[in-house]
């Protein structure tokens, strides 16, 4: 599976407890498309929320977004890390 980070804008103001239903809607959502998420960051005064996750595609990672109420602005595909 390939991981991929995708970027959400337009959340300024979320909370922890928003950014954790987030991203349980995610979980849940993700596992009809073989799709895990792994982590999420938010950063509430700009509003971005990032999302990384291990998945068969970027477009089973748009699905799941948009099927959870938050579709993702970009999803970039992560080829090196550290």
């Amino acid at each position: 599976m390939t991981k991929f980070m995708d970027v959400h804008h337009g959340m300024k103001g979320i909370t922890a407890e928003q950014l954790e239903a987030v991203h349980n809607a995610d979980l849940e959502q993700g596992k009809a498309e073989g799709v895990h998420f792994e982590h999420t960051w938010a950063d509430p005064e700009t509003g971005t929320v990032f999302c990384l996750s291990e998945s068969p595609s970027a477009a089973a990672v748009r699905r799941v977004h948009e099927r959870a109420g938050h579709a993702a602005d970009e999803i970039h595909r992560v080829r090196l890390g550290l």
